[in-house]
């Protein structure tokens, strides 16, 4: 292979039925949610178990470019909001929630705050966000581009007050202005307008996560948010294990026909990836939740229709899923994951059909007709969720290899290692993958 050419990772095939109990770092959503938030607060806060990803690694450096501090100790980090003056440098890599949150947190210093990324987050659509900090009185400078680079110049302030917006193409719009509204000067009422919005619990937990630290947001009224002005609560908070990017673990149950336990899934979540819980059973899982987790248990995998408007992440494992389905399948509602990491349509639709399945992309979804797969490469285009796909497949397709398999360092930096003590039954070098059998 020549240094130009991508790196590749033979994807573990299953030993056999696996049983397993894995668990999972901390939630990218919420750290997302919860170091924005901190920088805004009226006094320190503690987040224990935080996610040490690439994502959440760009979005501290951040927070502590623009005035906050975080120190690590053994419980976890502990941010303490401040502010800086001048101009400082924001690198988003290719987090979406990133370039999407941080900018109304730099509206509020003075000075100019410069955002850009990878080269594939320079294609990620900005222009929604953008405008809606204009209307609330933030000076932007995008060259009438939309898209990153683009330049916040802070005043020191914001006045806020009403901002209509169609978040049509994401939710991320929808938070990345709700995040700062409180301390906005007039508070904030957004209105979005379009005719749908994805991933609509996002916003939820959004809303979840400015009421916990005593924000008042009146969601009375729907597709209408209404912040008011006031101060943001410093606290305590343990992060909870990331739902969505359990899902390749969870689906290792249905192709194997195995049982995999996810340790600690809460009780009571706003998280998206709760719906694991709904889902899995349709394709024909057994789903359990207990004091010991979230418990799959494989059986004959069944196609199905599903609306994954909601949880437009899980896309592309449900997609793996479905490829050894007992008959064909339709995933829809998910138009907007064209603009995420990568076009996961397209290149789910590209890459499923290379290993010998029919896989067609849709306006707003998914073809699929299960058969016979094999061997083959599997472009992931630096996406992580593209990675887990390709895994899952691998359980059951041996040659699978997975260019790039280091993208999955954007939520779980260590994947590699649990996706492999858990195929093949070791648990050397991955002890966050315990209780294995096989």
């Amino acid at each position: 292979m020549d240094q130009q050419s991508p790196s590749l990772w033979r994807a573990p095939r299953s030993v056999s039925t696996l049983t397993a109990q894995v668990q999972i770092p901390g939630s990218k959503s919420v750290m997302a949610r919860e170091l924005i938030l901190s920088a805004l607060a009226d006094g320190p806060s503690r987040l224990a178990r935080p996610l040490r990803s690439r994502d959440s690694l760009l979005m501290r450096f951040a927070i502590e470019a623009l005035g906050a501090t975080v120190v690590e100790d053994d419980s976890g980090w502990i941010i303490t909001p401040g502010t800086t003056s001048g101009d400082v440098a924001i690198d988003c890599g290719l987090s979406g929630t990133l370039m999407r949150f941080a900018p109304g947190l730099a509206a509020l210093r003075e000075g100019r705050s410069s955002f850009d990324g990878d080269p594939v987050a320079r294609t990620r659509p900005m222009q929604v966000l953008l405008n809606g900090l204009r209307q609330a009185g933030v000076q932007i400078e995008d060259a009438d581009r939309g898209f990153l680079p683009f330049d916040v110049i802070g005043a020191g302030s914001v006045t806020g007050g009403v901002v209509d917006i169609d978040a049509s193409a994401s939710s991320q719009f929808v938070t990345g202005l709700l995040l700062s509204a409180a301390r906005f000067e007039r508070g904030l009422t957004l209105r979005h307008f379009g005719e749908k919005l994805p991933s609509l619990p996002h916003v939820g937990m959004t809303v979840e996560a400015l009421r916990r630290r005593g924000v008042q947001v009146d969601t009375s009224v729907p597709f209408q948010w209404s912040v008011q002005s006031g101060t943001v609560s410093g606290l305590s908070l343990t992060v909870e294990p990331d739902l969505s990017n359990a899902a390749p673990f969870l689906a290792a149950a249905l192709v194997t026909g195995g049982a995999v336990t996810i340790a600690d899934w809460p009780l009571n979540t706003t998280q998206p990836g709760d719906a694991l819980r709904y889902i899995l059973p349709q394709l024909g899982a057994t789903v359990t939740l207990d004091e010991h987790g979230l418990t799959a248990h494989g059986g004959t995998i069944r196609g199905v229709d599903l609306d994954l408007s909601a949880v437009g992440e899980l896309t592309p494992v449900i997609a793996a899923i479905c490829m050894f389905a007992d008959s064909p399948s339709t995933l829809r509602g998910v138009g907007h994951i064209r603009g995420h990491e990568t076009d996961r349509l397209r290149a789910l639709a590209t890459q499923l059909s290379a290993i010998g399945g029919s896989v067609r992309d849709t306006e707003d979804g998914l073809q699929i007709d299960p058969g016979p797969l094999h061997a083959g490469r599997f472009a992931t285009y630096g996406d992580h969720r593209l990675a887990h796909a390709a895994a899952v497949i691998g359980l059951e397709v041996d040659g699978i290899e997975i260019e790039n398999i280091e993208t999955t360092a954007k939520t779980m930096p260590d994947f590699a290692a649990r996706w492999t003590a858990m195929s093949t039954g070791s648990t050397s070098g991955a002890p966050a993958v315990t209780e294995l059998a096989s």
